[in-house]
C-alpha cells in the first residue's frame, strides 16, 4: 500500500499517519469526509519534473484541484498554471503567479476570458479558426496555436484529447490557416501545443504526437516561414491508483518527449494529476455494515459528491482502515458511498479487516479530480481540505455547511 500512499506516509503501531500527523486525530479535528494533502509529495513531484527537463517551463493543469494554498507551494517550485476559464485564473492571481507563466486554454473561450487572459499577461492557446480575431480585438499579445496531431492514446475515451475526432485543437490544414491570420493580426505566435490526454500509462502515444509535432513544424516553416520558438507537449501522466497498476516515472516519461524536440526551443509541460494525486488521501468515517445478496457493504459519510470518478471513469481505488492499519485483509467488502442512487459505490471490491461503525477508512491517490470534480449532490456540503508538512496541519479549504448551499436560494 505505501507506493500508492503520499511520501510522508506511515503506520506506526497500528495507524497511519501522514505528514507526521495521526490521521484519527486529523479526522477529529477537522471531521469528515476529510481530504489530506501531503506538501512533501507535491514538491518532490515538481522536483522530479524539473529535473527531467532541465529548463522547461513547467504549469500546473489547475483543473486537477484548484487551490490558491496547492498553488502557492507549486510556484515556490517554480511552477506555473494552466487554466482555462475565469475562475482558474482567479486561482492562480489568488496564488501570486505572474502572467508569463499562465497558459490560457479552452475550446469555447468567451470575449470575457480573453480580455482578462490579455490583461493578466497570459499566453492564449488558440483553439479555432475565428480566435485570432476576438483575441487580437481583446488585447491578447502572444498566443500559440492547438494541434491535433490524431493520436488516439491507450487511455478513457472521455480523457482522450489528441484525435481527430477531439473537440480540443486543430488538424494540420487548419492549424497552418491560424498562424498566418495570428500573424496578420499582428499576434506574436511562440509556438505549437498539443495534449495527448489524461492517466496516460505509457510513453509510445506522446512519442508520436511529438514526431508529428515536429513534421508540421517543418511543413509551417516550408510554406509560411514561420518557425516556433515554443513547443508546448502537454501533460497526461498517470498515477497509481492500485497496486496492481503501473505507470512511468516522470522521468522514463518525460526525458524522451524532451530529448526530441530542438535544443533552440522553451519547452512547455503540463502535468496536472501527476503533480497532485499521489498527494492525497481521503479520509471517512464507516457507519452502516451490512450484507446483501452475497455482498457486504460498508457505507462511508462521503462517496460520489467528494469523488465522481468510479461513476465517470469506472475508476478503481484501495483502501485501508486507518485506526486498524496493521491488521490483515479478511475479506473483500464494497465500499458503499451515502448518496441516494445505487451505483454511489467507491470501491467494487477493497481487501479489509472486517469493518466496523466508527472505523477511519483512508483512501490514497484522490488527490486529482476528485473534489475538484465534486458537487453538493443530495444536498450534501463538500468536505474540509488540510495539507500537512512535518507534523503540522494548514486548513486549505473550509467544509461546507448547509447553509452555505442555501447561500443563492431565492423566493
Amino acid at each position: 500500500m505505501q507506493e500508492i500512499l503520499p511520501l510522508s506516509a506511515r503506520i506506526d503501531g497500528g495507524r497511519l499517519s501522514v505528514g507526521g500527523i495521526d490521521a484519527e486525530a486529523l479526522a477529529a479535528e477537522h471531521g469528515t469526509p476529510l481530504l489530506v494533502y501531503c506538501e512533501e509529495t507535491i514538491r518532490a513531484q515538481a522536483r522530479a519534473y524539473a529535473k527531467a527537463a532541465p529548463g522547461a517551463l513547467v504549469v500546473y493543469g489547475t483543473k486537477a484541484f484548484a487551490n490558491v494554498a496547492v498553488l502557492r507551494v507549486l510556484a515556490e517550485e517554480g511552477v506555473g498554471a494552466d487554466v482555462s476559464t475565469l475562475g482558474e485564473l482567479a486561482f492562480a492571481q489568488a496564488a501570486g503567479i505572474a502572467g508569463q507563466r499562465i497558459l490560457f486554454h479552452g475550446n469555447n473561450k468567451s470575449d470575457e476570458e480573453l480580455r482578462a487572459a490579455a490583461e493578466t499577461g497570459a499566453t492564449v492557446v488558440l483553439d479555432a479558426a475565428d480566435e485570432p480575431e476576438r483575441a487580437a480585438a481583446q488585447g491578447v499579445r502572444q498566443v500559440l496555436v492547438r494541434l491535433t496531431p490524431g493520436v488516439d492514446a491507450h487511455t478513457h475515451q472521455s480523457i482522450r484529447t489528441a484525435h481527430d475526432e477531439s473537440k480540443f485543437g486543430l488538424p494540420p490544414e487548419r492549424a497552418l490557416a491560424v498562424i498566418a491570420d495570428a500573424r496578420e493580426r499582428g499576434l506574436d505566435v511562440a509556438g505549437v501545443h498539443f495534449h495527448v490526454g489524461s492517466q496516460l500509462a505509457r510513453v509510445d502515444e506522446s512519442v508520436l504526437a511529438v514526431q508529428r509535432l515536429l513534421a508540421f513544424c517543418e511543413r509551417a516553416e516550408d510554406e509560411l516561414g514561420w518557425r516556433p520558438r515554443t513547443l508546448d507537449i502537454g501533460g497526461g501522466l498517470g498515477i497509481r491508483y492500485t497496486r496492481d497498476e503501473h505507470v512511468p516515472e516522470i522521468d522514463a516519461f518525460v526525458e524522451p518527449l524532451v530529448a526530441a524536440l530542438p535544443g533552440d526551443v522553451q519547452v512547455i509541460l503540463e502535468p496536472g494529476r501527476s503533480l497532485v494525486g499521489r498527494a492525497g488521501v481521503t479520509l471517512y468515517r464507516v457507519g452502516v455494515v451490512k450484507d446483501s445478496g452475497g455482498v457486504t457493504y460498508v457505507a462511508i459519510d462521503g462517496g460520489m459528491s467528494d469523488n465522481p470518478r468510479p461513476q465517470l471513469y469506472g475508476a478503481r481505488y484501495e483502501a485501508l482502515l486507518a485506526n486498524r492499519a496493521a491488521e490483515l485483509p479478511d475479506g473483500i467488502f464494497r465500499v458503499a458511498g451515502k448518496h441516494c442512487e445505487s451505483g454511489d459505490v467507491l470501491i467494487q471490491a477493497a481487501e479489509l479487516p472486517h469493518p466496523r461503525r466508527g472505523d477511519l477508512l483512508a483512501v490514497p491517490a484522490t488527490g486529482a479530480y476528485t473534489l475538484a470534480m465534486g458537487s453538493t449532490y443530495n444536498g450534501v456540503p463538500r468536505p474540509a481540505v488540510v495539507l500537512v508538512r512535518d507534523g503540522a496541519a494548514r486548513l486549505i479549504r473550509s467544509r461546507e455547511a448547509v447553509d452555505d448551499l442555501l447561500r443563492y436560494e431565492e423566493g
